[in-house]
C-alpha cells in the first residue's frame, strides 16, 4: 500500500518535535490551554477534573442515544432510550458523513471545553500543526456496556452506530483544524488494544475498522496517530497504517522493535514513532538522562547508530499517557522533563553528526 499524501508532511515536523497526550489535570480552562500551547505541536487538552463529561469514553460518545456515564467516566447505553431514538440519529450521521458538513459532531462544550477556545487560538497564532486526540472505536466498543450488563459490541446495530458516529466525530474535529490554516494532527486513543489478540477473528474485524477511520481521516488532509499505552501485537499495529504509533517507552519500545521486518516497513513508508519518553507514573523513579540512554541503546541496537539518529530526529516525544489523574505541578513537572529530554536528545544527535571537513586553501 503505498504512503497517503498528507503524510509528507511529517517532513514539516520539527526534529524530537514535543506535545502531549490528550488530558490534563487542571480545572481553569485558561491555565491548562497556556500548557497545552508551549508544547512544538499545540494539542486540545481533555480537562476531566470535575467534567466526567471530558473523560476519553463519555467524550468520544458524546451524543449517542441513550448514554450514561459515572463519576469515574464509565459508560453505559440506555437500550429502550437508545431503540427509541437510534433510527433518527443513525439518519442524521448518515446524512452528515454523506454530505461532508460534520459541524454537529465537533466537540460539544460538554465533551470537551477546550475545543472552541483551541480553534481560537490555532487560528489567532497561525499554527502550522495542531493536535486533537479521541478514544478510538476498539477501545470505546469493548469498554462500554449496554444496560442489561452486555458490551455494546455484542449489539450489531448498536456497535455499527458507534463505529460510524466516531468516524464522524473524527472527520469533524480534522475538517475544524483545516479550516482553522492548521495540519490537523488526530491521535486514536486505544489503550484497550493492550487485549489485542491475532487469533480473535472479531479483533482482526475490529483492526480492520481501524484502518478505514485512518485511511478516511488521511483523504481529509489529517495526519493519524494511534496510541497505546499498553503492551500489544505491536506488528499489526505497525501495518496498520497510521503516520505515528504512540507508546510508552519504557513499557513497549523493546516490544514493538522486535520484528524488524514491521519496523522497517513502517518507517520505509515514511511513518515515525511518537515516543511517550517520559513516565506519568508517579510511583517511578528515573533521571532523564538515563531514560535517553535507554532509549538511544535500543534505537542504536536495533537500527545501528546512523540510522538510529535518524529514527530518533524523526520521532515525536510525549508524556507516556495522560495526565488528568496527576496533579497540577506533577504536570508542569512532566512538562519540564520532557523538554529536558528533548534538550539532551538534540545534544546527542550534534554529538553523532560528521564534523565539518576543513576547506583547503587553493593552490597559489
Amino acid at each position: 500500500m503505498s504512503a497517503p499524501i498528507s503524510r509528507r508532511a511529517l517532513q514539516l515536523l520539527p526534529p524530537f518535535a514535543t506535545t502531549g497526550i490528550g488530558s490534563l489535570p487542571h480545572s481553569q480552562l485558561e491555565l491548562a490551554l497556556q500548557m497545552a500551547l508551549q508544547v512544538d505541536v499545540p494539542y486540545l487538552p481533555q480537562l476531566p477534573a470535575g467534567n466526567p463529561s471530558e473523560f476519553m469514553i463519555p467524550g468520544a460518545l458524546d451524543g449517542l442515544p441513550g448514554l450514561r456515564y459515572d463519576a469515574e467516566g464509565l459508560c453505559t447505553v440506555d437500550v429502550d432510550d437508545w431503540q427509541a431514538q437510534r433510527e433518527v440519529f443513525s439518519t442524521s450521521v448518515e446524512a452528515s458523513l454523506t454530505s461532508g458538513k460534520l459541524e454537529g459532531f465537533e466537540p460539544s462544550p460538554q465533551a470537551c471545553r477546550a475545543w472552541k477556545p483551541f480553534l481560537w487560538e490555532i487560528s489567532n497564532r497561525k499554527l502550522t500543526f495542531a493536535k486533537a486526540q479521541i478514544a478510538g472505536p476498539t477501545t470505546v466498543r469493548w469498554a462500554t456496556k449496554t444496560s442489561t450488563g452486555n458490551p455494546v459490541f455484542e449489539s450489531a446495530q448498536l456497535d455499527q452506530q458507534i463505529f460510524r458516529l466516531l468516524l464522524a466525530k473524527t472527520l469533524a474535529m480534522a475538517k475544524a483544524i483545516r479550516r482553522s490554516a492548521a495540519t490537523p494532527i488526530i491521535y486514536l486513543d486505544e489503550p484497550g488494544l493492550y487485549a489485542l489478540q491475532r487469533t480473535n477473528a472479531q479483533h482482526l474485524v475490529a483492526l480492520q475498522e481501524i484502518k478505514v477511520l485512518v485511511m478516511a481521516l488521511q483523504r481529509e488532509g489529517a495526519l493519524v496517530g494511534l496510541h497505546c499505552c499498553g503492551n500489544t501485537e505491536w506488528d499489526l499495529l505497525l501495518d496498520c497504517g497510521v503516520d505515528l504509533l504512540s507508546l510508552d517507552v519504557r513499557l513497549s519500545l523493546d516490544a514493538a522493535l522486535e520484528d524488524l521486518s514491521a519496523v522497517e516497513r513502517f518507517l520505509e513508508s515514511g511513518a515515525a514513532f511518537s515516543l511517550g519518553i517520559i513516565p506519568t507514573n508517579v510511583t517511578a523513579s528515573f533521571a532523564v538522562s538515563e531514560l535517553v540512554d535507554s532509549v538511544e541503546a535500543s534505537l542504536i541496537a536495533t537500527f545501528g547508530r546512523s540510522r538510529a539518529r535518524e529514527v530518533m530526529m524523526r520521532s515525536v516525544l510525549t508524556p507516556a499517557c495522560g495526565l488528568a489523574m496527576r496533579s497540577v505541578v506533577v504536570a508542569e513537572r512532566t512538562f519540564e522533563q520532557l523538554r529536558e529530554a528533548q534538550r539532551l536528545l538534540k545534544q546527542a544527535a550534534e554529538v553523532d553528526l560528521p564534523s565539518p571537513q576543513p576547506v583547503s586553501s587553493p593552490p597559489n
